[in-house]
């Protein structure tokens, strides 16, 4: 199991120029990264699928040095979302350790890159196929930017619609531009007859591909264009001898199709591929009182926000 890209000093590199405090350190037998949330009711650390512990004996010195950071920077909890199977019952067995709304996906999907082009072809759904092999016959082309500090606007333009669309949070432009200034991002735009009417930025890491943020103009709809995009991203992968291209979060299984990630999550599985399941994300709580109080502003607000829509 290799660290996550959350945990690592590259994305410690991206939080910083997003303006966010982060924690880390890395010894022979553990890595985390912590990025400290500041709240009226107290501050806790974060921990994107971290801490990075693949053994019990691992999980529990960096235990350990999480709770020594906890008390020296009075910080009323830590979520964690440790990906290791073989630590999860040391994690959940704490004393203070407390179930959390997931934030990073807790199911993924995984399409196998070391398989021939050919063999992905042949497990992805005969409509996915189709549109996969034949969108140039649609007007469709995809190029990688070259500038995309320029591009990034296109995937910001179109991101910002569909979340006005859909009633949902969207990523500010600045947040995307940081996301694609770094190493490990690459931004693919799709064109019909030379007008930009897609774009996806993906992340790659070790030996994965991750797709991350994509949106397409709606008024383009009908053409296969995402599809045209993660043909090209995924035979890229492939050509970079990479072994795994990670969809990045899909719904739960046996999730109703009211669940919000119910349509992306078919789009997904099209391609074919398996799903990885995670632990999910749990707090580690250092001030019981102050995260009681927490818990009861957070859930406040919860209700207001439903109530406005």
């Amino acid at each position: 199991m290799e660290i996550p890209l959350q945990q690592t000093k590259n994305w410690q590199k991206l939080q910083t120029k997003l303006g966010e405090k982060t924690f880390y350190e890395k010894t022979n037998d553990y890595t985390y990264l912590c990025i400290e949330k500041q709240t009226k009711f107290g501050n806790y650390l974060y921990l994107p699928y971290g801490p990075y512990a693949p053994t019990k004996n691992s999980a529990r010195k960096v235990y350990k040095a999480l709770e020594s950071l906890a008390d020296s920077k009075n910080i009323t909890f830590i979520r964690i979302e440790p990906q290791s199977p073989e630590t999860a019952e040391f994690w959940l067995n704490l004393p203070n350790c407390q179930k959390s709304r997931n934030l990073s996906p807790e199911e993924t999907w995984i399409l196998d890159l070391r398989l021939r082009m050919d063999e992905i072809y042949k497990n992805m759904k005969q409509n996915t196929r189709n549109l996969c092999k034949n969108y140039a016959k649609k007007g469709l082309s995809v190029k990688i930017s070259d500038d995309k500090s320029r591009d990034i606007k296109i995937l910001a333009k179109f991101h910002k619609e569909i979340a006005k669309q859909h009633k949902i949070g969207a990523f500010s432009e600045n947040y995307l531009r940081a996301e694609a200034e770094q190493d490990f991002a690459t931004l693919y735009v799709a064109y019909f007859e030379k007008k930009p009417i897609a774009a996806s930025l993906f992340f790659d890491h070790g030996d994965t591909r991750y797709y991350m943020q994509s949106a397409s103009d709606k008024n383009y709809h009908k053409l296969p264009a995402t599809y045209a995009i993660l043909n090209e991203a995924i035979k890229d992968a492939k050509a970079k001898n990479l072994k795994n291209f990670d969809f990045w979060g899909i719904a739960p299984e046996n999730a109703p199709k009211s669940h919000p990630w119910s349509g992306f999550t078919s789009f997904k599985k099209s391609f074919g591929g398996r799903e990885v399941k995670y632990l999910g994300t749990y707090d580690l709580v250092f001030r019981p009182v102050e995260y009681k109080i927490y818990q009861l502003a957070r859930s406040g607000n919860r209700f207001l926000r439903r109530l406005r829509k």
